[in-house]
């Protein structure tokens, strides 16, 4: 079988296709043949030794995927071949079939299809966590979510709209912006690119505050990070929560201060090490999901397919922040 091989530290221009044996289950685990593999932002780290996690080498980038069951080891109960599933692997899945744990397994209602299902477990599962666990979020509050454009972003507009809330789009072109309207957002905000200088960041901040209202956002949900997120803390309401999602524009270094004379929170998002201590909890977040998304509130954005020879400038795109909702590798 074909896969994408990491086998040296690098950008996505020294990833490799090679053939390698196809797997076999073991006890416990299913084999997925896997019909697509969403692209985020934690695989432009893992090729780089910058992320927290770092697999030996060789190994595939890839953290999420859609597909079909094709064999069951010993000891798997519940499910069997033929079975639709999407999964979280955290790496491994830029590659024909894939070796799951059964228990990591989440199955595809009828009638979902499974390149935009491969869309759904890192982004809205994040954002699932990060609005109800850590967000506390309410019907009738305001949501700034700033990189609203992206995988990540979109789900936070099309959730929190979900939930009853007023939700700002913060984006860096008007491109981004109609599809952020398009996914729910009531108002929009671009941003110039960063870096800020001192006058650039009270300017952002003004505008964070004139969109979100004098009482201020409820909950800032932060994706973006860099020079970004102080002016988003400074348009934060009294109490509000600022949730820390990631970091793709550089780690803030955030004015405390804020936080004593807004007597509010700020909050980080580690969905994946949620899921990991509370899968029970996290089950029930996707099998919500998966109601959300039938009864017509989400929707997974996927912009732009490659298939598995190109999977490396899907990477690249990423990096670069360059994509629009989702972009999936599909190995038809």
């Amino acid at each position: 079988m074909k896969a994408v091989l990491s086998k040296e530290v690098g950008g996505p221009e020294t990833l490799v296709v090679e053939d390698i044996e196809a797997p076999t289950p073991g006890a416990e685990d299913v084999v997925v043949d896997v019909a697509a593999c969403a692209i985020n932002y934690p695989d432009t780290l893992i090729i780089k030794d910058m992320y927290q996690f770092k697999p030996p080498r060789p190994f595939s980038p890839g953290g999420e995927i859609s597909g079909t069951i094709s064999a069951v080891g010993e000891g798997v109960s519940g499910w069997q071949v033929g079975d639709k599933v999407i999964a979280g692997v955290g790496s491994g899945g830029l590659r024909e079939q894939v070796v799951v744990p059964a228990a990591k397994l989440f199955k595809v209602p009828d009638g979902v299809d499974l390149v935009q299902a491969s869309a759904l477990l890192m982004t809205y599962g994040t954002t699932i966590h990060g609005l109800k666990d850590r967000g506390d979020i309410k019907a009738g509050e305001t949501v700034l979510v700033l990189g609203a454009a992206g995988g990540v972003g979109l789900s936070a507009v099309e959730l929190a709209k979900a939930y009853g809330c007023r939700v700002i789009a913060a984006v860096s072109t008007e491109e981004k912006g109609e599809v952020a309207k398009k996914a729910g957002a009531d108002d929009v905000v671009i941003y110039p690119r960063a870096p800020f200088d001192k006058d650039t960041s009270k300017s952002v901040a003004q505008q964070f505050k004139d969109a979100v209202g004098k009482d201020g956002a409820d909950i800032v949900y932060d994706i973006v990070g860099g020079d970004y997120s102080e002016p988003a803390l400074r348009s934060i309401a009294w109490e509000g929560r600022f949730l820390v999602i990631g970091f793709p524009a550089g780690i803030a270094k955030m004015p405390l201060n804020l936080t004593l004379l807004k007597s509010c929170d700020i909050r980080g998002v580690f969905w994946g090490a949620f899921a990991a201590r509370f899968p029970e909890r996290n089950a029930a977040h996707i099998a919500e999901l998966f109601e959300l998304w039938q009864a017509g509130k989400i929707s997974p954005l996927v912009s732009e397919t490659y298939p598995l020879d190109r999977a490396h400038e899907a990477i690249a795109k990423l990096d670069s922040r360059g994509a629009v909702g989702k972009l999936v590798v599909t190995m038809a």
